[in-house]
Formats: structure tokens, sequence, C-alpha cells
């Protein structure tokens, strides 16, 4: 028996994949959560095979939320539930830990097949997620290489300067040094390979890292 949790905030979602299910008997869903905060609490006394997450929800954002729950969950399978079939976003959600990705517009069997591939150790992909990914990337392998590992120092200066804040702003905001302020930024345009502030902005936009 595989037993499924669904987090999504809209019912018709829950119910379609309910009724997409029904007559597997190998598969059972354990419950349905609409937030990320009710998906938490869920997750404290109960530790599903399959977990299909929505990657909006109305209070955390899906990446945010997967990554949470790898905090202390290594042994559920997570698949992304979406209508956005962006590269960016497919390559942090698989980054962030996830097994697959899904459209919602997908069909049973596809379903079906997603489950079976993640319950065997390999990635799932969507037809169409997977032929955006290699749009940009030759193999999914390829996409988790080029995804840049920031520091929390350096999500909170790439926030920052997103937002418009400059230099000498972002290190009163934050009670550094400009000196330090500026050592990170050079660090992030490294590490996504930009030449001015503001191809970096585009970039992380790309990544979903802002």
């Amino acid at each position: 028996m595989i037993t499924i949790l669904i987090i999504d905030d809209h019912p018709l979602v829950g119910d379609g994949i309910s009724t997409m299910l029904n007559g597997e008997s190998y598969l059972k869903i354990l419950g349905i959560c609409k937030t990320a905060k009710e998906a938490l609490a869920f997750l404290k006394t109960n530790q599903p095979e399959i977990i299909l997450l929505d990657i909006n929800l109305p209070d955390m954002n899906g990446l945010a939320l997967c990554e949470r729950i790898r905090e202390n969950n290594n042994s559920s399978k997570i698949i992304g539930l979406t209508s956005t079939n962006e590269a960016g976003i497919i390559v942090q959600f698989l980054s962030k830990g996830a097994n697959g990705y899904l459209l919602k517009n997908m069909e049973r069997d596809e379903l079906l097949l997603a489950i079976r591939e993640v319950m065997n150790d390999k990635i799932f992909l969507s037809k169409a997620a997977n032929q955006k990914l290699l749009e940009q990337y030759n193999t999914v392998n390829q996409a988790l290489k080029s995804v840049p590992i920031l520091t929390r120092r350096e999500k909170e200066i790439l926030g920052l300067l997103y937002e418009g804040f400059n230099g000498p702003q972002i290190a009163e905001k934050l009670f550094i040094s400009h000196f330090t302020v500026e050592t990170h930024r050079k660090n992030l345009m490294q590490k996504m390979n930009a030449n001015t502030t503001q191809l970096l902005l585009k970039k992380a936009k790309g990544f979903n890292l802002v």
C-alpha cells in the first residue's frame, strides 16, 4: 500500500486526484491539506510515501515548503503539482529535494507513472516539463548542477538588491559593513556568472531566487 498526502488549496484538485486514483487498491490517500501550516502539522504525526505538493500555496511558497519538509523527512517522495511550466522553477524545486514535477493538466496514466517512477528512486518530469527543461539544459543532472547554492546572507543581500537597495543601504539595514556587502555581491556575481548587478538580478529571477 502506497500512502499519499495531497497539499493543495483548491478543493477541486484534491477531489480530482482522488477520483483519478479511485480503484487503485495499492494506493491510499492519507489526507488533503490546504495550507503549508496544515501540512507541516499533519507531517509531524504522519509520514506518507508520496507527497503531491502544489507550488503556489496561500501561506508559503511551495519551494520553501519542500525545503522545510526535507529538513525532517528524507523518505517521502515529493512531486510538484502545478500549472507553472518554467525551467527555473522546475530546477529550483528539484534542487530543494523534490522527486518529480507534474502539471495540473496531467492525465491519469501520467500520475500513476509518476508515482511508480519516484517510488523506484527515479526523478519524474511530465512530458511538457521535461521538454521545457531540455530547451535550456541537456539533462536533468546538468540543470541541477547549474543551480547556484547560496548562503543565508547571500540570499538576504540578493533579495534587498532586487528590491532596489544599494550597497550602503543594505549595510545599514543588515548592520554590516559596506565592504562586507560588496564581498557578498561579488560572490553572488561569480556564482551566477554575471558581470553586472542587472545581469545578476536577471539570472536570479530566472532561477526563481527572487
